[in-house]
Parts: C-alpha cells; structure tokens; sequence
C-alpha cells in the first residue's frame, strides 16, 4: 500500500474522522459503495479515504491506557447527536438520487434552507451525516442563528 493513501502527514495535520462502528464490513461497504469512498485499509482500523479526507472505523471497546476512563460505542439512541458527519458537495439533488439508488435512508429529501440546501442520513450504525449545497449564502444570503440564541 502506497504511503501517499494513508492520513499521515509528513508537515503540520491532516483531519480525519473515527467512528466506533458495530460491524467494520458493513460501514466499510456504506462509505465505499454508497458514498463512494476508497478503502485505504481494510481493517484494524478500517480507513476509507472520502473525497479530501479520511473515515476510520474500529469496533468500540473498553479503556486503554491512552483514554484510561473512556469507553467507545456506536450511537445508541437515535434522536440525539452531540456531532456529525458534514459533507458538502456541488449538486445535492444528484447525490440524494444517486445514494438513495445504492440504498442510503435519509431523513428527508433535500430541503432549501435559503443559505443552503441540505438533507441528513444515517449511516448503518445511525451516525448522522449532513449533506449540504451552499446556495444563497455563495450570495451573501447566511442561515438563521440557532433556535434559542435570540
């Protein structure tokens, strides 16, 4: 495997994204096959190189001696997030056809939110990802400040 496919730079960082994932085969064959991404290696971890970045995939587990009070799990209740997966792209409506054809599950089809239009799905573990097309904010047209702030 060539160095260049790996998330190691040689100067200042690269980000990445980990997830804890219930079955690596089954993320790996969403963010392949239904998103596109390149497997970069298979497993321990998995890393799937996603358009500029990379997704890394491990089963959760206990503590280890670098996160000695942590314990990694997938999501385990779906109606709440403390993060997620922003993917930006050129043409949603192409995406949301295309991903839905190869079995993506969305939460809506995509909605014009004025600065943007964006849709959110699911991955196999429930991870949330945000799909979005900057739209009116390209023209000075920004989003709303969040519900509460004023």
């Amino acid at each position: 495997m060539p160095h260049d496919d790996l998330p190691a730079p040689e100067t200042g960082l690269v980000l990445t994204h980990f997830l804890t994932v219930a079955d690596v085969a089954r993320a790996r064959a969403f963010y392949t096959g239904v998103l596109g991404g390149e497997v970069v290696l298979a497993e321990n971890p998995c890393i799937v190189r996603l358009a500029n970045g990379w997704i890394i995939m491990n089963p959760g587990g206990g503590p280890t001696p670098d996160k000695p009070d942590v314990t990694l799990h997938p999501p385990t209740d779906p109606t709440t997030a403390t993060s997620f997966l922003n993917l930006r792209v050129a043409d949603i409506q192409a995406c949301y056809e295309e991903w839905s054809a190869k079995g993506a599950r969305f939460l809506t089809p995509p909605i014009d939110r004025g600065a943007e239009v964006r849709c959110y799905l699911r991955d196999p573990d429930g991870y949330l990802i945000e799909v979005g097309q900057a739209t009116g904010m390209l023209h000075g047209v920004y989003a709303d400040p969040p519900a509460g702030t004023g």
